[in-house]
């Protein structure tokens, strides 16, 4: 049976839990195995970016303002809401600044890839989930500087100074313009749209390269990292619930429709973890802890949407 896109992203957690173990094993078995890791992971950032970014309309930012009340609820969950939920549950987290940056970094941004796919399989919006998209992106790259300045200050200064964000910002930005380059060439004619379909089955493929090479080269960090997890795997549990009644809130207030609500919630739930990690993995080597809590995350959120797909059509928004 021919393996189709949908049924390649319903099974990506377990493709990606399979390529972290994997990593796991090869660096443990293989201690120089950390250097060229480290070189393959950035190109292969990159790239993902790449093929993630060439999905969403970069150059239709008009469309996603058509429908009003639903780009509100869109753009007051994740940019006001969310942030003001996510600042109270880190002041559950013990007092560790590598922690807390980890955790911020992967909540405060909204997801613009698989949040479509599971908008999708959950009985969402497609066309506005598509529309809202690259409001979001732009959105976060311009608001997340601000809210960790904000939540995190002088420990923010310290763990990120600007000769580092630089390089980071760049592996995000590079690919985000020849993404947005790629859309003007398929818009130009007709029959280009082959490549933007060819490009949509290697997202996963590519995130279960970089967590590889991740698990591969930061082996002593991940295993630094395991007595952090009690503490940050209930809070994203949590995080995962509140998203979803802060939708189903915003809904109602704004009376949007079922399949509206689902895409908010959608939305709300899912967060952007490719584009924070090339901050994360930019930081120095001992807050590495960062990039683990953003994989980790990620890992949490596609079990927690498993579960959105079965409570989030049928019982939050019938």
């Amino acid at each position: 049976m021919a393996l189709d896109r949908l049924t390649l992203e319903r099974r990506q957690v377990w493709i990606y839990l399979l390529a972290i173990l994997a990593g796991l094993l090869v660096g443990s078995a293989w201690n120089g195995v950390g250097r060229p890791f480290e070189a393959l992971l950035w190109p292969s950032l990159m790239v993902l970016l790449y093929t993630t970014f060439v999905q969403v309309p970069v150059l239709h930012l008009r469309d996603a303002f058509r429908d009003h009340r639903f780009v509100t609820a869109i753009l007051t969950g994740n940019f006001v809401v969310v942030p003001l939920v996510v600042w109270m549950l880190v002041q559950w987290l013990p007092p560790d600044p590598m922690l807390r940056l980890g955790v911020l970094l992967v909540l405060l941004v909204p997801c613009t890839d698989w949040f479509i796919t599971f908008s999708q399989l959950g009985g969402g919006n497609v066309p506005r989930a598509i529309a809202v998209t690259p409001v979001n992106l732009l959105l976060q790259l311009l608001l997340l500087p601000l809210y960790l300045w904000l939540m995190l200050g002088a420990d923010l200064s310290e763990a990120l100074p600007p000769a580092d964000i630089w390089p980071a910002l760049a592996v995000v930005l590079l690919p985000l313009g020849v993404a947005a380059a790629s859309e003007r060439w398929i818009e130009a004619r007709a029959g280009r749209t082959w490549l933007r379909e060819r490009l949509a089955w290697w997202p996963v493929p590519l995130l279960a390269l970089v967590v590889f090479l991740i698990a591969g080269a930061q082996v002593g960090a991940i295993r630094d990292a395991l007595p952090l997890l009690p503490a940050v795997v209930p809070l994203f549990v949590v995080f995962l619930a509140l998203a979803a009644l802060i939708a189903k809130g915003l809904t109602e207030l704004l009376t949007l429709p079922a399949d509206q609500g689902r895409t908010v919630a959608f939305s709300l739930g899912t967060r952007n973890s490719f584009v924070v990690l090339p901050l994360a993995l930019s930081l120095p080597a001992d807050w590495h802890v960062a990039a683990i809590v953003i994989v980790v995350q990620s890992l949490v959120e596609l079990f927690g949407m498993t579960i959105y797909l079965w409570w989030v059509p049928r019982h939050l928004f019938r």
